[in-house]
């Protein structure tokens, strides 16, 4: 049986970045996955039947410096052997006005799932479309950072989950 009603809207990688940024020591950090796709059916005249999901390559986390780079891979952080993906994937999705969105789901980094709400803002202009937003998330509900970094006065538990899609065939919001 065909699926009927809209495409499903293409991510362009070259213009889309998720990053992510925590304070060492009060100091912010950026760092950024390399890596990442996701799969979306979104109609903004049909948000009951809208699907977003992403998943994220955890090996292609980078904080610039090759020394911290490969800390990261190992199973205190990422663990991104037993754990070579995050995923998110929506539950729901409600309309806000002003092309703002919540899009609900289950974040699941690490082998632990949360319930999360993300906030997006999308903005159009000719045929793309630009979804951006910040999640807040604890590293520590992820098990990110175990053993003697679970200290969070060297590594804070607060971590921002920065995010800005590049789509094409999103509908006129």
């Amino acid at each position: 049986m065909a699926v009927t009603g809209f495409a499903q809207q293409k991510i362009v990688p070259a213009q889309s970045d998720i990053m992510f940024v925590s304070k060492q020591m009060g100091v912010p950090v950026e760092g950024h996955f390399k890596k990442f796709d996701a799969q979306i059916s979104f109609d903004p005249a049909k948000l009951d039947t809208s699907k977003v999901s992403f998943t994220v390559d955890m090996g292609s986390a980078s904080l610039g410096v090759p020394e911290t780079d490969a800390e990261l891979p190992k199973p205190t952080w990422f663990s991104s052997a037993k754990f070579p993906q995050a995923t998110f994937t929506s539950t729901s999705i409600k309309a806000l006005g002003g092309g703002k969105f919540d899009v609900a789901g289950k974040l699941s980094i690490k082998g632990q799932a949360r319930d999360v709400v993300v906030p997006v803002a999308m903005v159009q202009t000719g045929a793309t479309t630009v979804a951006s937003g910040v999640l807040p998330i604890k590293r520590l509900a992820f098990k990110i950072g175990e053993g003697e970094w679970a200290d969070t006065s060297m590594v804070a538990d607060d971590v921002q989950v920065k995010f800005k899609f590049s789509l094409t065939g999103v509908g006129k919001l």
